[in-house]
């Protein structure tokens, strides 16, 4: 059980140790993700970005992912039954979505450029790990050296689903019996977007945050 997310992010830090040599930048999923990244990078002295990624829903139940998408990139698995006119339509949704985020939390900033990096894209929990499955094939098209999935907790079948994908998924608690991300934190509040900024304003004191 963490105390909250700053405490897993600090004992996340203590796992991802190895990798604090390697040319390498953390990617926070928003929001839940942000405070756990943010005491990540402080640890490793890593810049921090967000992960600029978004499912795409089927059109018969949105909550099933059928791919992701990134501001420039995106993958599908093919399903009968989905246009591609659907898909065109949900991209123009889902980007200008991810737009305004970037905004918002980045500014004007240019995205760091992953190429050859570690890359490291960290949650606050895996459930099953569907979501990151999405963002991990859309980075892949960035060409970094390696990806990394860092969580503080993370249920079996998840890692287990991720481990074929990336060069390692590192968690504090891989629980046998998973109820929910929410049941191993004491304070497991909604993240604001005003938390977001305190944190990534925090790391651009120290030069950290792009």
């Amino acid at each position: 059980m963490f105390r909250d997310r700053i405490e897993a992010g600090i004992l996340l830090a203590e796992k991802l140790q190895k990798y604090k040599s390697d040319k390498g930048i953390v990617l926070a999923v928003p929001r839940g993700g942000i405070p756990v990244a943010y005491a990540v990078a402080r640890e490793l002295n890593f810049p921090i970005e967000i992960v600029l990624t978004k499912k795409i829903g089927h059109p018969a139940n949105n909550e099933y992912a059928i791919g992701a998408a990134s501001l420039n990139d995106h993958f599908i698995v093919p399903h009968e039954n989905v246009s591609e006119e659907y898909i065109q339509r949900e991209l123009i949704v889902i980007r200008r979505r991810l737009k305004e985020m970037y905004k918002k939390f980045m500014g004007d900033r240019e995205p760091e450029s992953l190429e050859g990096k570690t890359i490291i894209v960290i949650d606050d929990g895996i459930a099953t790990g569907n979501t990151l499955l999405g963002t991990v094939k859309v980075l892949r098209k960035s060409r970094p050296g390696k990806i990394v999935i860092a969580a503080p907790v993370a249920s079996e079948s998840a890692i287990e689903k991720l481990s074929n994908e990336v060069d390692e998924v590192v968690a504090v608690l891989i629980p046998e019996i998973f109820y929910g991300v929410g049941a191993f934190y004491e304070d497991f509040r909604q993240v604001t977007d005003e938390e977001v900024m305190f944190y990534l304003d925090k790391l651009r004191e120290l030069g950290q945050a792009v």
